[in-house]
């Protein structure tokens, strides 16, 4: 869509399957269950929804997907399922690989930026040759030396490559990235997650990474077990839903499997969610 002078695509990589009770965290199943029904092994359909901004002079893609690396076991387990690739979607804006100069982490967790690289031969490469790749510093750190409650969320194939090409470009907390694009570190699903905001002609949208999923994420009470932080995910989520809904921000979920962006207002401080796409 059109967002004030810049334009902004939602991009698939597919979907994947997590476990519910992971998702929902502390939310019973009985609760649950009614916005994201389970398959047998009790897991749930999540969308994986990365973001192309277009500034006018600029290609900037926020996280990259789950990407293709997978062994026969890892999607099994994960449920992934390609009815369309990140490629695919770029491809249908015309958009090539080529034509990205900037990706923004979010994070380096497998489902956000298993994209980043590709295999050929047996030897991974950055999918995006002429990109900067964003990454917060202590992200990296952690990713790079992950310990037994993380180790099974980062791939170093996804990241030590672009370290190797030089694509990397470390950033420390609060940056403007572009003219209007910004990121923001968020801490709670992990330490170091770095949100994006665009802001352009009197509007501003936000990529919400894994701090608000999916719409269902926007009750207070939903905060994904996988979060390292949950006080600090609840704490950030007032904040960002109290100010969207005052500001009338564009929200972008990354994995809802419905709703990509939205609206949200609060009733009784409840959220109320108006889906835009």
């Amino acid at each position: 869509m059109d967002f004030g002078k810049m334009k902004i695509f939602p991009v698939s990589d597919g979907a994947f399957r997590l476990d519910g009770g992971a998702m929902f965290g502390v939310v019973p199943r009985t609760i649950w269950e009614k916005k994201n029904a389970p398959d047998a092994l009790n897991r749930v359909s999540l969308g994986i929804n990365a973001l192309l901004i277009q500034t006018g002079s600029r290609n900037i893609l926020v996280d990259t997907g789950i990407g293709d690396k997978g062994s026969e076991k890892f999607n099994s387990i994960y449920g992934i399922e390609k009815r369309e690739t990140l490629a695919f979607s770029l491809s249908t804006i015309g958009v090539s690989p080529k034509d990205i100069d900037t990706v923004i982490c979010t994070h380096l967790h497998f489902d956000h930026a298993g994209g980043n690289t590709v295999s050929e031969g047996g030897v991974f490469r950055p999918a995006f040759p002429n990109a900067r790749y964003i990454v917060q510093r202590g992200e990296w750190e952690a990713a790079t030396n992950p310990n037994e409650r993380t180790r099974a969320s980062y791939r170093p194939e996804d990241f030590l490559p672009l370290l190797d090409a030089g694509q990397i470009e470390f950033i420390e907390g609060d940056g403007e990235v572009a003219k209007g694009v910004a990121v923001f570190r968020t801490s709670g699903h992990n330490r170091d997650m770095q949100l994006v905001s665009i802001r352009s002609q009197g509007r501003t949208a936000v990529f919400l990474g894994d701090i608000i999923p999916t719409t269902a994420h926007l009750h207070l009470p939903y905060i994904m077990g996988y979060d390292l932080f949950p006080l600090e995910t609840l704490k950030a989520k007032k904040e960002i839903l109290s100010q969207a809904a005052a500001e009338k921000w564009l929200l972008i979920f990354e994995h809802d499997p419905d709703a990509k962006m939205g609206y949200v207002t609060l009733k009784h401080e409840s959220p109320v969610f108006e889906k835009a796409l």
